[in-house]
């Protein structure tokens, strides 16, 4: 009875062995393969799955998940024999799990010492200032080659970025040396260039200032020529009514052109700065009786004009009396 309970209990324990043995639960972002008698026969998806007992079992636990390798740092001599320290990081994704398990012994290692070999040649076909300032062509050119010799494998290269280049100490220092002369040389490019924008824009406002100030000139002389026009014109008429007058026999025309150049002549006579004198007429009645004239004259100026006045009862003509000479008086000048 003993004997059978423990046969009954090591039965219920193998055949419990057995079924989980037989169970399999596959984790997301991991496949696993599936060997019979060491032959691969299928991939196992994320989720459970049903092996047969003693006859089945996993091969390799494959990550499908995307991974980063770690390229190592190494000395990279550059095409103008320059010796550069690089070193880079390779995003992986396994696609082919079947692949990634039975077509390379250690992917990791694979991949990474192809980029090492591939990230020698693309360097070394470059000189040191391309390495330096290109750093996304030799990106692109290692993910081309490095990506074509994966495929096999079932990965996928999505990037290879180059963390750190470093050249030696002395390169370092005249790199530096070089940088600041050229940011001196553009300063004092800048610096002449503005000057030389300051000096062209002096020079324009010069000009400017100059064709205004000739334009201002310009006009004064138009607008000065256009009033000594108007004069002209106003004293062509101004003499042409007087010819006028002196035509119809009006004496009193002649009286008023008298008294205008009499009092012109005394005018200029008393601004000359040579005279110690003044010469003052002593009798203003011819004066005066020359003023009295131009109102006679103005007057029948008028009476010409239209509308027409009644007409006036006739007078007797009043005969004018002709200019004398005035008297004069010599009187000092103030200062004189």
């Amino acid at each position: 009875m003993a004997a059978a309970t423990i046969a009954s209990i090591a039965f219920l324990i193998l055949a419990l062995v057995i079924v989980l043995g037989a169970i399999k639960i596959v984790p997301q972002g991991r496949e696993y393969t599936v060997e019979r008698f060491g032959r691969y026969t299928r991939t196992l998806k994320p989720g459970i799955s049903f092996l047969t007992p003693f006859i089945e079992g996993v091969g390799r636990r494959i990550n499908m998940m995307e991974q980063v390798l770690d390229v190592p740092r190494q000395d990279v001599i550059t095409k103008d024999n320059v010796s550069v320290q690089v070193d880079a990081i390779v995003f992986i994704q396994v696609m082919d799990a079947a692949a990634a398990a039975y077509r390379v012994t250690n992917l990791d290692y694979a991949i990474t010492q192809l980029t090492m070999t591939n990230l020698r040649t693309v360097v070394g076909n470059m000189e040191l200032d391309e390495v330096l300032s290109q750093r996304d062509q030799i990106n692109t050119r290692l993910l081309d080659v490095i990506d074509q010799a994966t495929s096999p494998w079932g990965v996928k290269v999505a990037r290879i970025e180059i963390k750190d280049l470093q050249p030696p100490p002395d390169i370092t220092n005249a790199m530096a040396r070089q940088m600041k002369a050229e940011r001196e040389r553009r300063a004092v490019i800048t610096e002449a260039d503005g000057e030389k924008q300051a000096a062209i824009t002096v020079a324009e406002g010069a000009k400017q200032a100059a064709i205004l100030q000739a334009e201002g000139r310009r006009e004064a002389a138009f607008r000065d020529a256009e009033a000594r026009e108007r004069a002209a014109r106003a004293e062509a008429e101004a003499t042409k009514l007087v010819s006028d007058a002196i035509a119809s026999g009006d004496v009193n025309a002649i009286n008023y052109f008298v008294a205008l150049k009499y009092v012109e002549a005394f005018a200029k006579l008393a601004e000359s700065p040579q005279q110690k004198t003044v010469i003052v007429p002593a009798d203003m009645g011819s004066l005066v009786g020359s003023i009295a004239g131009i109102g006679e004259l103005v007057k029948s100026i008028q009476s010409d004009s239209p509308p027409p006045r009644p007409p006036r009862p006739p007078q007797p003509p009043q005969q004018p009396r002709p200019p004398q000479a005035p008297r004069a008086t010599a009187v000092p000048r103030a200062g004189g």
